[in-house]
């Protein structure tokens, strides 16, 4: 049975929607009207292709659609029920935000799913925020207890990036890299330096730690502060992983290397970069920053390896156009291409997250929106990122049309994508997979 989706007017200052009705003639159509959508009722996988391409004429201009209607006999990828990770109130903390995700598959063993976030007092970004993990053996359907495996007393901890070493040295590690802030002093309260002078006391330093695991998340070190390897001693203020996951590369010369996505600030002149570590996260070093192209900073980054053995990074974007800017690597991660803008996709100046299967195949997830946390979209690249799929391509695949924030990919399988977002206003963060097997 098939679905149909109908476009049709609403009183000014009505929330969007899609009317998505059963249509019994066995294909998914859509009829052309007035370009005002939104989404009545909840979400369901036979809804996905109905409702994004909805989305797509809503998103185009109406006096370009000439037939009365548009049939699409593609079968929609299967959503999984969506699975709560980290709720808030649950678990001793009220908030739970800033997701990462990793899929542990070195030495043979089942694959294990390591989900952490931070656990906060409060919706604040900085408080006494701890870092909290739960695992999971069966790629989602099922969860750990919850535990905390971070905390500073005093400090806020943020940005949580986690990575499994695969090669070389440390070959099954996990590390988890994130920030320390003063309790009280966010990112555009904290100074340059490394808190040795006067001019830079203790409290007015945002520093980076470091922990590890060499159980598969069994068990987890005590902090090591790494400030020094991954912030510059002068002009960098703020420095913040991710957040999400960092990478090891595959290929070519600097196989083995892992990367940290960095945003380093003054506030609002974001600048991104790489951490860089060639001995299994022992030590580390910056790289340089990528520098700034058309109007706009580049903030919140990932980074994921093209099959040519190219670095890219992916990032948020402040002050310019609402949509994602990137750039490419040649070297490893040590420099960068200027950034330019990525017209197909849209941001609502929010985090996104990417990953890829091969360095051919790249997937990212995001709000589809340039105004509102919400239709998280999964994108897919078949060209390493070179080009993104636009409205209306069956590579631009609505996942959540209600809210939907922070989130992180991660490859299951070749034609499956698991997400984990935030969700419901950031009262949860919550696991889907995706299989766009046909």
């Amino acid at each position: 049975m098939g679905l149909r989706v109908r476009r049709r007017s609403v009183a000014k200052g009505a929330p969007d929607f899609a009317e998505v009705e059963r249509n019994p003639g066995g294909k998914g159509c859509i009829e052309a009207g007035v370009p005002r959508i939104a989404v009545a009722g909840r979400h369901t996988a036979s809804m996905t292709v109905a409702i994004f391409v909805a989305l797509a004429l809503f998103r185009s201009s109406a006096a370009t659609i000439v037939a009365p209607a548009t049939c699409i006999d593609a079968a929609p990828p299967a959503i999984s029920a969506v699975t709560d990770v980290f709720v808030g109130g649950e678990g001793g903390y009220p908030v739970y935000r800033i997701p990462s995700i990793v899929r542990l598959e070195h030495g043979g063993a089942a694959p294990r799913l390591l989900a952490f976030a931070e656990a906060r007092g409060s919706y604040a970004d900085v408080g006494e925020n701890d870092l909290v993990l739960r695992m999971s053996d069966d790629d989602g359907a099922t969860w750990s207890a919850q535990r905390t495996i971070a905390e500073i007393a005093g400090r806020s901890l943020n940005n949580p990036c986690a990575v499994e070493v695969r090669a070389q040295t440390h070959a099954g590690r996990v590390i988890l890299m994130f920030q320390s802030y003063p309790k009280d002093r966010g990112e555009a309260k904290v100074v340059e330096g490394f808190g040795t002078s006067a001019d830079a006391p203790d409290d007015l330093i945002c520093r980076t730690s470091v922990i590890h695991s060499d159980d598969r998340g069994a068990t987890w070190s005590a902090p090591r502060e790494v400030t020094r390897g991954v912030k510059r001693a002068t002009r960098a203020t703020s420095t913040a992983t991710g957040p999400g996951v960092g990478i090891e590369l595959a290929r070519g010369v600097h196989r083995g290397r892992i990367l940290m996505p960095f945003n380093e600030g003054p506030f609002d002149r974001w600048r991104v970069y790489a951490a860089i570590s060639d001995d299994g996260g022992d030590t580390w070093r910056v790289g340089e920053t990528a520098p700034d192209g058309a109007k706009g900073v580049a903030n919140e980054v990932q980074m994921f390896e093209r099959a040519d053995g190219a670095v890219v990074l992916n990032a948020r974007q402040h002050l310019g156009a609402k949509v994602r800017k990137s750039a490419v690597s040649t070297d490893g991660g040590a420099t960068w291409s200027t950034l330019v803008d990525e017209p197909n996709l849209a941001e609502p100046t929010c985090m996104g997250g990417i990953a890829t299967v091969d360095g051919t195949t790249v997937f990212y997830t995001g709000p589809d929106s340039d105004t509102r946390r919400a239709l998280g979209t999964l994108w897919i690249s078949r060209d390493g990122g070179r080009t993104w799929p636009a409205v209306g391509s069956p590579d631009r695949i609505l996942i959540e049309p209600e809210g939907f924030a922070y989130s992180v990919p991660v490859v299951l399988a070749p034609d499956t994508v698991g997400v984990l977002s935030e969700a419901a206003g950031y009262k949860r963060i919550v696991f889907r997979r995706v299989s766009l097997a046909r």
